[in-house]
């Protein structure tokens, strides 16, 4: 019971910041392990908790008509394909590569976010363009999922806006959907293991369902003006977890 006071206004906060920029692993995971819970258990009670609270977020999004599917379906078949490379490319290389590559770029592009006047403005692409970057896109981030992780929704949200050209609460949405598949299809694998502490992961899941109604409203109503802070939070929490690991930091 202790455990969930603790836990759940935590899992609560991240859904919130998830469901509005994406990112919230990084402080929800963290949690899990910080109250004891063995790895495999704490990333299975993450998936767990994150399905409930990226579903109702979704069904907000999708609501107010904040999902572009063409942009999302394409996006989300190329990226369970990347999610499955990632995996297999993290059986074989160490991650610190990626690290010092997220060391360089994080800053960038927290610099370009701020700087950009017109960033997440809607600018139209042409669908011979879009559905192959979509596809790219969705390849290349699954693939990150896939070996890493922290911040793919964040991620997708920002290469949507800032390369298809969907407007930010838009890219939100549809990055949510290509977020929830790849979620499930990762819970499946937690359930199928038996990784899930459901004691601890209902209570938490509802906490997270709650945290993504609000987030999520919160998106849909301040727009870029609750996004981008969000979204630069996240890229300041995302480099402070890398920096911290690489060097030893904490």
């Amino acid at each position: 019971m202790s455990i969930l006071l603790v836990l759940c206004p935590i899992i609560a906060i991240g859904a919130i910041i998830d469901a509005i920029a994406g990112g919230g692993g990084l402080i929800t995971l963290s949690a899990y392990v910080a109250v004891g819970l063995p790895p495999q258990v704490a990333l299975g009670n993450n998936k767990f908790a994150a399905a409930g609270g990226t579903t109702i977020a979704c069904y907000r999004y999708i609501r107010n008509g904040q999902v572009d599917w063409k942009v999302g379906s394409i996006a989300i078949l190329f990226s369970l394909a990347g999610s499955a490379v990632g995996s297999s490319l993290a059986t074989r290389f160490a991650d610190a590569y990626l690290h010092y590559l997220l060391i360089f770029l994080v800053p960038v592009i927290a610099v370009f976010i701020m700087l950009k006047p017109d960033f997440g403005q809607a600018k139209p692409m042409d669908d011979k363009l879009a559905i192959p970057l979509s596809a790219v896109a969705g390849l290349a981030l699954g693939a990150y999922d896939g070996f890493f992780g922290p911040g793919t929704g964040m991620f997708l949200t920002i290469i949507f806006t800032s390369v298809i050209g969907l407007d930010l609460l838009r890219s939100c949405g549809t990055a949510k959907v290509v977020n929830l598949a790849s979620n499930v299809a990762a819970l499946a694998t937690f359930v199928r293991f038996g990784s899930i502490d459901y004691a601890i992961a209902i209570p938490c899941a509802i906490s997270a369902i709650i945290g993504g109604y609000i987030g999520s409203g919160l998106a849909i109503r301040g727009g870029v003006k609750v996004i981008k802070p969000v979204m630069l939070l996240v890229l300041g929490l995302l480099l402070l977890k890398v920096a911290s690991s690489t060097f030893g930091l904490f």
